[in-house]
């Protein structure tokens, strides 16, 4: 080992000795990775190909003692600090160039105690590893829709998905978290302790430390659920839009629906002739009584005449995976995303528009109906602002070749800005690139004026700063 030049904190450099990068290398239960180690290239590539970047040293954090090591590395040094969970992350803030990187990634322990349904969580688990720990007992905790994201990402930045409306957030199941904070001590967050950062943290990002262990509430749900897709041919998309929206106004909170708009993938239940031509899909699921469920999706698959119908019974680890074959690793990726408190015609209209004007086969806008339990929680109850019923918009942009990063982030872009000023001023942080810090304020409202006060507690260096940053407040 050599010495190694690192970013600093203050966007300088800084060259620390081997002798004490091998110290730390004893220290650790993990390993240390250099650029000239041939894990190197493996531990720094993450979910969107768009982000190529190249940490001067790779923690890798085997368990908490691990992480408080390399924080205080980072601390006594200077140095530029990213953080890395599942790695998924559309705006790719867990790698850095020439910084530190600590990896989560193999911590991956998911324990459940099914008499008291709760999970102990750690921070380098996808949503595959609760799911499928969790789902041995007939439980469940609300996620994503995407089983390879990292929980420890997701949660902090508040999380919803197919069960969310019955469930609430993945924060609003959040019981307790174990944190290393900027100065490399270990504390406890929760109701009664340390309640300050415990509210930061549902829904704060990862700005106020690096949770090593999640407490999470969990559910009785499955093994089976209702739900599938219902399909339908883009021109009718302006008719199966509105319906959607109405038949979603008298919805159970068992009940939720995503409507995505693209290119049919080739699908084994889609006749040939539609491959690859623009769809409207009704993706829904209920996560209750499954004849109940009959009942309560018959209206959204009653609308207009679809090309194919495959809602049914299904596992839940099944459908959480559903949609892993259309966001694999390896493309690059640019995301556009608003809050809507209703999906006006105006904004249809706009979305239709998008649609017609695809830059290429994989990109898509859907729209995430959340509200339910998730409404039912007070906006100053957590960091997560967003508290009415609304729409998700998300305009994913897609593609594989360099050559057409111009036409893909315009697209995303040019909907965006159109659609605008139909929207709600808060915004999902998991969902927004790395070129909208200037939203981050906005998108808290009420709520950020609060995390910049307890951001400057406990890390008023602003150490842990690349991610949807909260600024520290000034003495």
């Amino acid at each position: 080992m050599t010495d190694v030049t690192f970013v600093t904190l203050q966007a300088g450099q800084t060259t620390v000795d081997d002798a004490a990068i091998a110290a730390l290398s004893a220290r650790l239960h993990g390993k240390v990775l250099t650029a000239g180690d041939p894990s190197y290239d493996e531990a720094r590539v993450i979910w969107n190909a768009m982000i190529d970047r190249r940490p001067a040293l790779i923690v890798q954090c085997a368990n908490a003692d691990d992480v408080v090591h390399a924080v205080q590395f980072a601390r006594d040094n200077g140095l530029l600090v990213a953080v890395r969970g599942g790695g998924h992350n559309i705006a790719g803030s867990c790698v850095c160039d020439g910084g530190l990187m600590i990896d989560l990634s193999q911590m991956t322990s998911v324990r459940v105690d099914a008499g008291a349904e709760r999970a102990v969580v750690e921070p380098g688990a996808t949503l595959a590893d609760v799911d499928r720990e969790t789902q041995l007992f007939g439980l469940a905790l609300p996620t994503g829709i995407n089983s390879t994201t990292g929980i420890a990402g997701l949660t902090l930045g508040g999380g919803f998905g197919w069960i969310t409306r019955k469930c609430g957030l993945t924060i609003d199941n959040l019981v307790a978290a174990d944190v290393v904070t900027a100065e490399g001590e270990r504390v406890r967050a929760s109701d009664t302790e340390n309640p300050e950062l415990f509210w930061a943290l549902r829904g704060g990002g990862g700005n106020f430390g690096i949770v090593t262990s999640f407490v999470f509430t969990l559910h009785p749900i499955g093994p089976q659920v209702l739900a599938g897709l219902v399909v339908h041919p883009f021109d009718a998309a302006e008719t199966v839009l509105r319906q959607y929206r109405e038949a979603l106004e008298t919805a159970p909170d068992e009940l939720t629906c995503w409507a995505v708009m693209r290119e049919a993938p080739p699908l084994p239940f889609l006749p040939p002739e539609w491959h690859g031509k623009p769809v409207i899909v009704l993706a829904m699921c209920y996560c209750g009584d499954l004849a109940a469920g009959e009942a309560a999706t018959a209206r959204l698959r009653a609308i207009g005449t679809p090309i194919a119908d495959v809602v049914g019974p299904t596992p839940f680890t099944g459908w959480q995976q559903a949609f892993d074959p259309l966001l694999t690793p390896g493309a690059r990726n640019y995301w556009k995303s608003l809050d809507f408190l209703a999906l006006s015609d105006a904004t249809i209209g706009i979305l239709l528009d998008a649609i017609r004007a695809l830059p290429g086969p994989e990109c898509e806008i859907f729209i995430g109906h959340v509200g339910g339990a998730a409404g039912r929680v007070a906006v100053e109850a957590t960091a997560f602002p967003q508290r009415h019923s609304h729409f998700v918009m998300n305009v994913h942009s897609r593609w594989r070749e360099p050559a057409m990063d111009s036409a893909g982030i315009g697209w995303a872009r040019d909907v965006f800005e159109r659609a605008q000023p139909y929207a709600a001023a808060t915004a999902y942080i998991n969902f927004m690139p790395e070129d909208e810090h200037d939203r981050v304020e906005t998108a808290y409202g009420p709520n950020y004026r609060r995390l910049a006060e307890i951001k400057r507690r406990y890390d008023p260096q602003n150490r842990f700063r690349l991610n949807q940053n909260v600024k520290p407040m000034a003495a």
